[in-house]
C-alpha cells in the first residue's frame, strides 16, 4: 500500500492492538492474477516463528482454501477505526481527507493437515471470541458430530513475512490542527470518530 513516511507506524503493541480489536479481517490471494477475498476471524500470535503467525478456518465449500494449497504468499488486511475530517476545523487552509488505521500481513500459509491440530484451533477460536460471554459457550466435539464439524471446515496458518501498518492520524497537520480533530471527533456520537480521537491522542 501507499505509506508516506510520516504515517508509517512501527510500534509492536498498537499494532497487536488493532489486529486483536479488529480481528475480523479479509484474506486476499490472486490466482492467475484474478483477486478473491475471504473475510475471516483471526487468530494472532506475535510471538511464533519471526515476525509472528495467524490463525483460521474456513468452510471447506469455500475454494479459497485451494488458494492457500497452492500459493507462496498471501495478504491478510485488518481495517481499524476510521473516520471523516472536514477542513472546516483546522486553523490552516486545508482539504477534506479521512484518517483510520489499517494494518497489512503478508505470509506463508499452510493447511492444517490433522483433525487434532483444527480441533485445537476451534478450541482456542472459541474460548477466545467467548470469553465475554455471561455463559461461555464450550463445542461439543465428539463421536459423528465431531467428524461431520471437521471435514466441512480447513484450517490453516500463515507464517508472517512483512508487516505493514499505517496510521493514518494527521501527523502531517500542525499541533493546533491535530487538537482540533481529535475535539471535533471526540464530541461525536459515533463510537468509531471517539476511537480515532482515542487513537491520534495516544
Amino acid at each position: 500500500m501507499y505509506l508516506p513516511e510520516h504515517f508509517k507506524e512501527e510500534s509492536p503493541e498498537r499494532i497487536q492492538a488493532l489486529i486483536q480489536e479488529n480481528a475480523f479481517g479479509m484474506l486476499v490471494t490472486a490466482p492467475q492474477g484474478q483477486p478473491f477475498v475471504s473475510h475471516l476471524p483471526f487468530l494472532f500470535e506475535p510471538s511464533s516463528g519471526a515476525q509472528g503467525k495467524l490463525f483460521g478456518h474456513m468452510a471447506r465449500a469455500n475454494p479459497h482454501w485451494e488458494h492457500l494449497a497452492s500459493c507462496d504468499e498471501v495478504l491478510v488486511v485488518f481495517q481499524g477505526a476510521h473516520a471523516y475530517v472536514s477542513p472546516s476545523w483546522y486553523a490552516a487552509p486545508g482539504v477534506p481527507t479521512w484518517n483510520y488505521a489499517v494494518v497489512h500481513l503478508r505470509g506463508k500459509p499452510r493447511i492444517m493437515g490433522s483433525e487434532a491440530e483444527l480441533e485445537a484451533l476451534l478450541e482456542r477460536q472459541t474460548d477466545v471470541y467467548e470469553q465475554k460471554q455471561p455463559k461461555p459457550w464450550k463445542p461439543d466435539l465428539a463421536g459423528e458430530r465431531r467428524t461431520k464439524l471437521l471435514g466441512m471446515i480447513v484450517g490453516f496458518e500463515i507464517e508472517i513475512t512483512d508487516i505493514q501498518a499505517k496510521f493514518k492520524l494527521s501527523q502531517n497537520r500542525s499541533a493546533e490542527d491535530r487538537l482540533r480533530v481529535i475535539e471535533e471527533l471526540e464530541s461525536s456520537k459515533n463510537s468509531m470518530e471517539a476511537s480515532v480521537a482515542k487513537l491520534m491522542g495516544a
